[in-house]
């Protein structure tokens, strides 16, 4: 018998079957597409993504032979943030708009005026940041009034796949906390941003906790995925809370870095704790508030991790997907620390922690005729590390004091991006031998919710970590002297990027 978790990531979904000791038995995942019409934008086909989960899960099955009854229940894990527009047929109105979009660049000034940004985050956990469903939702309503008039039901990704699965309409905090329209304390909606941002409650989901049956697998959703109707499908997580739990972290001695196609830093708490400098995020885990548990945490989030290397893979070096990265981290294996001076600045889709910068830019700095492939895929793992640690220290300015790191998502496959880590943070790191721990934790609010176990007291038992990799300290003190550099060469471009950003939209607008 056997759990399933489905993760739906910004670049593919993941289905993951496990018995329910967290044994892993089958994995499936199918890649899809971001489609962006204009330079600051970033959108998805819904329909790729139930395609693409059709796909995963079946492909998951085939692992395992057994017969479709012989799943359990069903969890839920998606990326945070986006917008998905439903009419009052429930029938799509338009493209969903995800995380990396950066069209809503005015309106999050709109809104730190209209809320006051220290207002915002008191309520709400964190700042006004484009790609995040209040924003995208204010500049429809500005930049395209029919549609928004048209508009009777709001979702995020994950909450729209659980539409498909189940016919059923709802939410849960941890997801709902990534919008900005949810209260943080109350794990409710807000009236207070409902009302401020001309938000009606009835086109938002009903919030119920995590671990709650949202509804039964529907007939036409069983035949799409090849199992059986009736399976009760749970509330999920947001992909960060669901890799909390899937990576074992609940407790704020771990720090846990997940390099996918974003990269997140993230710090459980038992309390809500707020930066109201506006240079992290405070949102609601997947663990209702009890005496000792992690029900918040703390994230600083960078947004071109991964994407940054699959950038590298696609635009420069253009090699077929089949065994690419593996191909281009034997190269960077070749060049020294430090890429012999050549130094990466990965925000090709702004930057969110510590800069929350729209308009920041990516950058080789020091590029020279004698660096060759090896050294911009260094650089480019590297720069990844550095924006991490510049993120993390503002964990640490507000008091984090983490005795380890574990590493998670695709980047902890591999081992030089591991030992960069642990160098560029002087701290252990420990990789998840599992890395698709979003879909794990999915599993295990699924377990949850049928009552096999609670998730909390069992999350630390299902993970399964490799070898330690220690920092090296003549590494870790050629970064830091990096990491100068790094800092600089962002204060000092803070002007040209939002030039070039001006003469982006020209182009844009001209063509």
């Amino acid at each position: 018998m056997y759990l399933l978790g489905i993760d739906l990531g910004t670049s593919a979904v993941k289905a993951i079957l496990t018995a329910p000791d967290g044994r892993v038995a089958g994995i499936g995942g199918i890649e899809y597409a971001i489609s962006r019409p204009q330079p600051d934008r970033a959108e998805q086909s819904p329909d790729d993504w139930w395609t693409a989960t059709a796909g995963a899960v079946r492909l998951a099955m085939d692992q395992v032979g057994g017969p479709s009854q012989a799943v359990l229940a069903i969890g839920l894990s998606g990326q945070m943030h986006g917008t998905v527009l439903l009419d009052r047929t429930h029938h799509l109105l338009h493209q969903a708009i995800i995380w990396p979009d950066r069209r809503s660049t005015e309106q999050v000034k709109e809104i730190g005026r209209r809320v006051g940004k220290e207002r915002l985050i008191q309520i709400s956990g964190s700042p006004a940041a484009t790609g995040f469903q209040a924003a995208t939702l204010l500049w429809l309503q500005q930049e395209m009034p029919k549609l928004w008039r048209k508009t009777q039901l709001i979702l995020t990704p994950k909450d729209y796949l659980r539409w498909r699965l189940t016919g059923e309409i709802s939410s849960e905090p941890s997801d709902g906390s990534g919008t900005l329209l949810l209260d943080v304390q109350k794990r409710d909606w807000s009236a207070e941003l409902m009302d401020m941002l001309s938000i009606k409650r009835e086109q938002l989901p009903p919030i119920f906790p995590s671990s709650t049956v949202s509804g039964l697998l529907s007939r036409p959703a069983a035949e799409a995925l090849g199992l059986r109707p009736g399976i009760p499908v749970v509330a999920g997580a947001a992909d960060t809370a669901c890799s909390l739990l899937g990576a074992g972290v609940t407790g704020n001695k771990t720090l846990l870095i997940t390099i996918s196609s974003g990269g997140q830093i993230i710090l459980p708490s038992n309390e809500v704790k707020l930066d109201l400098q506006g240079r992290l995020h405070t949102f609601c885990s997947a663990i209702e508030p009890q005496a000792g548990r992690a029900a918040w945490y703390q994230m600083a989030a960078i947004l071109s991790a991964g994407m940054s290397l699959r950038w590298l893979r696609d635009q420069l070096f253009c090699l077929p997907s089949e065994g690419a990265y593996e191909r281009m981290i034997s190269w960077a294996e070749e060049a020294h620390p430090g890429a012999n001076g050549l130094l990466f600045l990965p925000y090709l889709a702004g930057e969110r922690t510590p800069h929350m910068d729209p308009y920041a830019r990516g950058m080789f700095l020091g590029l020279t005729a004698g660096h060759g492939r090896d050294q911009m895929v260094r650089a480019v793992m590297e720069g990844v590390g550095l924006a991490c640690f510049d993120a993390y220290s503002v964990l640490a300015e507000l008091g984090a004091r983490p005795e380890q790191i574990i590493m998670a998502g695709g980047g902890a496959r591999s081992e030089l991006w591991r030992q960069i880590v642990a160098d560029i943070f002087d701290l252990p790191v420990q990789p998840l031998l599992v890395n698709e721990q979003s879909a794990v934790g999915a599993c295990l609010l699924a377990g949850g919710g049928i009552g096999a176990f609670y998730p909390f007291e069992v999350a630390q038992s299902w993970a399964v970590y490799g070898p330690v990799v220690e920092p090296q300290p003549n590494h870790t003190t050629r970064y830091h002297q990096l990491l100068a550099i790094f800092r600089s060469a962002y204060r000092k471009h803070i002007d040209d990027f939002q030039e070039l950003s001006k003469l982006e939209q020209t182009a844009v607008n001209s063509s």
